[in-house]
């Protein structure tokens, strides 16, 4: 991919309010990834819905505040604003009951979404929109517009099919995932393999796509990219929850990747940034580049001794 003076991205899909037993915070992991790559300083549009009620309109502000433009986000009266009600275990995982239907899961095809996605230098969304028929159509007709089409697979169980699962993973460039999303799809896709690597090949072969990541929690990811893999073993971090730690992960991956810098360079940085999230509340820390920097050559220091 060319360097370019200024990157454009569109995310498309959910925008919501992930409510924990003693707060709420605003989330998606389309809108995390969104907020992560703007703070690299990529231009970013987010294309969601919201509904006509105080958490829509709180959303709209806190866009505003963090510098994305709230003008792909549709308000309807039809439908809630999305909520997420989260769970956190003891070791710091999440789980999730996603309320439905919401806002965004009726989002509407338009024209100035069809012009945005046309000239955005890479397209990202996950699998959790294409559950509602009406974002679904709408994911489908933008993604025969995008140059370059990046997938987070987010398996949320009972929210998705094998077969839209399939095709979503074909229309895709570069996929990502994680290790129990490999494994569960591997096993859909009939894979005779058992290893990690074998099947990262064969999804990517079977989806004819150029690049699969695998996350691994606090083990790192696995970057399989033109017929090569990189690794990145993790980075150690004191967890408080892992809410958005992927989606951060997944952002500033791509961003590198969009910038030229080496698969190697680009998933240790992303591996960084992916811990550092999972080191503080919420899925939207603000972090510098020297404090990332600042890790992870610390981290590497400790790890030889």
């Amino acid at each position: 991919m060319k360097n370019k003076k200024e990157l454009k991205a569109v995310c498309f899909g959910e925008v919501l309010w992930d409510v924990f037993p003693t707060h709420k915070k605003i989330g998606g992991a389309p809108l995390n990834v969104a907020l992560r790559m703007n703070s690299l300083g990529i231009n970013t549009t987010m294309i969601s819905r919201i509904g006509e009620d105080l958490d829509g309109d709180e959303i709209l502000s806190f866009l505003k505040e963090q510098n994305v433009s709230p003008d792909s986000i549709q308000v309807g009266q039809d439908y809630k604003t999305g909520v997420v009600n989260v769970m956190i275990n003891e070791k710091g995982n999440a789980s999730y009951d996603i309320m439905y239907p919401s806002s965004w899961d009726k989002i509407a095809l338009t024209n100035e979404m069809i012009k945005k996605v046309s000239e955005s230098d890479v397209f990202i969304f996950g699998s959790l929109i294409c559950r509602d028929e009406i974002s679904r159509s709408t994911l489908y007709a933008l993604l025969e517009k995008a140059k370059y089409k990046v997938l987070d697979a987010n398996l949320r169980a009972p929210y998705y099919t094998s077969e839209v699962l399939i095709e979503l993973m074909s229309k895709a460039d570069f996929i990502k995932l994680n290790d129990e999303e490999l494994w569960e799809i591997s096993r859909k896709l009939n894979s005779p393999y058992n290893s990690f690597e074998q099947n990262i090949k064969f999804i990517a072969e079977k989806t004819n796509s150029n690049q699969v990541c695998v996350t691994k929690g606090a083990f790192g990811a696995v970057l399989y990219t033109n017929n090569k893999f990189y690794y990145n073993s993790g980075y150690f971090i004191k967890v408080v929850d892992t809410v958005g730690a992927g989606d951060s992960f997944l952002a500033t991956l791509t961003v590198r990747l969009l910038k030229g810098k080496s698969p190697q360079k680009s998933l240790n940085y992303a591996c960084a940034v992916g811990a550092l999230v999972a080191g503080h509340e919420g899925a939207n820390p603000k972090i510098s580049d020297a404090e990332i920097k600042k890790y992870m050559m610390l981290t590497e220091k400790n790890s030889k001794k």
